[in-house]
């Protein structure tokens, strides 16, 4: 399945449905009057949060989505019958945003959740509706209310536990088929990960997300490589594992470069908890990781772990840091959400 994260839609609402201008007339039934029924309601557009999904691939080849008219109002005061829904199906973690991109309309995280995007136009009055004892036969009747439409932009911000980040080849993707049952692209050329990709990591019997996005380089927020745009997909991370290729010339300037590329994206991720890690411990001699290791200190201001995934060297021991600050953070979200216990008086 391809991947796609960002999409563009037009979404109408179905309009309400006309009155009816009717009249009674029946044989030997007198005082027949006016019988026109209401039109009825339009259909509305809503987006669902459904459980399985995990790009918006689908809103490539159909960006139109228009809900049904209400049906006109009838004789012997019967109602038109209200406009069918439409329902777009979108993965957790979906943010609808107005057409500028920027005005943010709901955020979409919970599986089975629904959101109203465009309302159906309310149905117009029959003639019956206006009948009044000074106006016994009133020929008037009202059209039906046009639906809400709108453009809208959906955009994907994957929901994940832990984050992978680095330079191209930094070892993000070997580590996520390491650990994971993901089987993303490996191969020995700068931006292999195109695409960002979703594993979930088992360690002590315990399991969490892990993301893993293309590969940054300097001048990524300026459009460079495949610019910055996937640092999207781990806003909603509790924290980041930041891989550091040990064979590249100097690890303390490759830290640096990354870490300027998320100060300039923003989104709170400098803030987030950071895992230090050299990779590719095994294509080093002793010398050149301890050199590497020194570097990779002074520049990250901690003591980096030491890894190697195609060894399994320090594997475990990265996966258990990086549950550990998970269950931390899961800990504090409970205690800020639990309910206020009251301690008022009581008799």
């Amino acid at each position: 399945m391809k991947f796609l994260d960002q999409a563009k839609v037009y979404i109408k609402a179905g309009d309400g449905g006309a009155g009816c201008i009717s009249f009674r007339r029946e044989k030997f039934i007198e005082f027949g009057g006016p019988d026109g029924g209401d039109g009825g309601r339009g259909g509305d557009v809503w987006a669902e949060c459904a459980d399985g999904l995990n790009t918006l691939i689908d809103f490539r080849y159909a960006q139109h989505f228009k809900a049904k008219v209400g049906g006109h109002g009838m004789g012997a005061l019967r109602a038109g019958a209200k406009g069918a829904d439409v329902v777009l199906k979108v993965p957790p973690g979906t943010q609808v945003f107005e057409e500028d991109g920027e005005t943010l309309i709901v955020d979409i995280t919970t599986p089975g959740e629904r959101v109203l995007l465009a309302r159906g136009g309310n149905g117009g009055f029959g003639n019956a509706y206006f009948k009044t004892s000074s106006n016994q036969a009133p020929r008037r009747a009202n059209p039906g209310l046009p639906g809400e439409e709108a453009t809208i932009i959906l955009r994907l911000k994957l929901i994940a536990d832990a984050g992978l980040v680095g330079l191209p080849n930094a070892g993000k993707s070997t580590f996520l088929a390491t650990v994971t049952a993901a089987r993303p692209k490996i191969a020995d050329y700068p931006f292999t990960t195109l695409h960002p990709g979703l594993g979930v990591g088992n360690v002590d019997t315990r399991e969490f997300v892990l993301a893993d996005i293309p590969g940054l380089i300097e001048g990524a927020h300026e459009g460079s490589g495949l610019g910055d745009r996937f640092l999207g997909h781990i806003e909603r991370c509790r924290v980041l594992l930041h891989l550091v290729d040990g064979t590249c010339e100097h690890a303390g300037k490759a830290y640096k470069i990354v870490r300027k590329e998320l100060e300039a994206y923003g989104g709170e991720l400098t803030d987030k908890p950071e895992i230090v890690a050299l990779s590719k411990a095994d294509a080093l001699d002793p010398d050149t990781l301890k050199d590497q290791v020194a570097r990779l200190k002074r520049a990250a201001g901690r003591k980096p772990m030491v890894l190697s995934s195609a060894s399994g060297l320090g594997v475990q021991e990265a996966l258990r840091a990086l549950l550990a600050i998970i269950d931390e953070a899961r800990s504090e979200e409970a205690r800020e959400n639990a309910p206020a216990i009251d301690t008022g008086w009581r008799p």
